[in-house]
């Protein structure tokens, strides 16, 4: 028996040895929804917007209200003003993002990653931040 896990180890080794694995990697950078400064103000309310990412953008005075964000990426984002009213952004992750004036009321943040971020003066009743993970820059 020990012969041939030795045996199929040494097979598995020529072959990753001669036929080896790409490696693929994304940069935050990478990660877009890039429109420069054009989603100020944008209504996305309402809307089913799962897995989308969003990197380096000015979202002020957007609307995301009852919008679906479970799995969601904000990455470096500014979010003052934006409505945040009923999302659902289970799951997401929200990297060095800037929710000031933010209204986060009554939104769902179960399992979120929500790190760097900065939250001044955001209304959060009702929010549910359950097993959400929020760090603070000191």
């Amino acid at each position: 028996m020990r012969y041939w896990q030795v045996l199929a180890g040494l097979v598995l080794a020529i072959v990753l040895f001669l036929f080896p694995l790409s490696a693929e990697a994304a940069s935050s950078s990478s990660i877009s929804r890039s429109a420069g400064n054009a989603l100020k103000g944008q209504d996305f309310s309402g809307q089913s917007l799962i897995g989308e990412e969003y990197s380096n953008l000015i979202l002020e005075n957007a609307n995301f209200s009852d919008a679906d964000l479970r799995g969601g990426v904000f990455n470096g984002s500014v979010l003052q003003g934006v409505n945040l009213h009923g999302v659902d952004f289970s799951d997401g992750i929200a990297y060095l993002v800037v929710f000031k004036g933010a209204d986060l009321s009554d939104a769902i943040f179960t399992n979120a990653m929500m790190l760097r971020s900065t939250f001044d003066n955001v209304n959060i009743t009702g929010a549910d931040f359950s097993n959400a993970v929020l760090d603070r820059l000191e």
